[in-house]
């Protein structure tokens, strides 16, 4: 499984279609953009989903309603997200199991996980109808705690798994190791072990690399450490990170897994990452480079570069020229 390699779409084998829509039902744009989406959907002949709780919120009608979250992405096609990075979280938290393609729509702020603004609806829902679309495998994380001999939690990250301070008073004191070799050893504020989709994460703000979807590596990334060597590092995927709470130190810290799932963690606990098993298929409108997206997404300064077609024009019109 490759991290941001192309795969084909498939289609399943229920009939009628079905997408599942998900978004942010306390937010009145998203419910505004929810119902238009559903209209143009059940108009071209498409079975909406809903999750039960959003069903409840969104009065749509006809709507098929899934009251198993853990089911809702099961025999359908594709889950529209409406919504910003951490609704799309959500949706790929409901299509991992199934391996169901995820497709966001932008209703947040950067949404660099998404694949469209909310301008775009109408061409998206086209898009859809007529399975246009391409669709990536990304890189997961799998993340194991261990407290003595005893696995006490386990779950999993598409963006990143932040180990952070429970008590803002206190720092952490951390034991790193990559491959079971101890690496160094910080009081910080936390540490972020992330996946080349993370890395435009949580991750970036603490002062990581950026690194393109198809590269196949986990970051991890110090957050505010005390120590003369505290520098983000980059290791292969086949690589296993843990991150241990020093013992003799007492400061507890909490887990969190894509800001959605948290465990607490005591001091003398392990946390394991490792590369995961299961990818999350996002669903690809638009044949963009990931540095357009760069570039778009961050109002990144680039006025001025004229591309390599006009530089060729240049050369010619002056023989001169190096």
């Amino acid at each position: 499984m490759t991290n941001g390699r192309q795969v084909p779409v498939l289609e399943p084998a229920s009939d009628p279609r079905r997408v599942l829509l998900v978004t942010h039902t306390g937010r009145d744009l998203a419910v505004e953009v929810a119902r238009e989406a559903h209209r143009l959907l059940t108009a071209a002949g498409l079975v909406v989903r809903l999750v039960g709780d959003e069903a409840e919120a969104l009065e749509l009608d006809p709507v098929e309603i899934a009251y198993d979250a853990d089911k809702a992405a099961q025999d359908v096609e594709l889950i529209m997200v409406l919504g910003g990075d951490g609704s799309i979280l959500r949706g790929a938290e409901l299509a991992r199991p199934h391996g169901t393609p995820v497709l966001g729509v932008n209703l947040g702020h950067v949404g660099f996980l998404a694949e469209a603004e909310v301008d775009d609806l109408a061409r998206i829902v086209e898009v859809v109808v007529g399975r246009t679309y391409t669709v990536e495998e990304r890189m997961t994380l799998a993340v194991d705690v261990h407290v003595g001999d005893e696995l006490v939690f386990d779950t999993w990250a598409l963006n990143e798994a932040s180990i952070e301070k429970a008590a803002r008073e206190k720092m952490l004191e951390v034991l790193v190791e990559v491959d079971g070799r101890p690496l160094s050893r910080w009081g910080c504020d936390g540490v972020v072990v992330a996946t080349p989709t993370g890395s435009t994460a949580y991750a970036f703000s603490a002062g990581g690399p950026i690194v393109w979807p198809e590269v196949e590596a986990i970051l991890m990334v110090p957050l505010s450490a005390h120590a003369l060597f505290s520098r983000p590092i980059v290791v292969a995927p086949t690589s296993q990170l843990t991150v241990e709470l020093v013992a003799a130190w007492h400061g507890r810290g909490v887990l969190w897994c894509d800001g959605r799932r948290m465990v607490e963690v005591p001091p003398g606990a392990r946390i394991q990452v490792r590369r995961g098993k299961t990818p999350v298929r996002l669903a690809r409108a638009h044949e963009v480079s990931f540095t357009d997206r760069l570039v778009a997404k961050f109002d990144l300064p680039v006025l001025g570069w004229r591309g390599a077609a006009e530089r060729k024009r240049s050369a010619k019109r002056r023989p001169d020229a190096l």
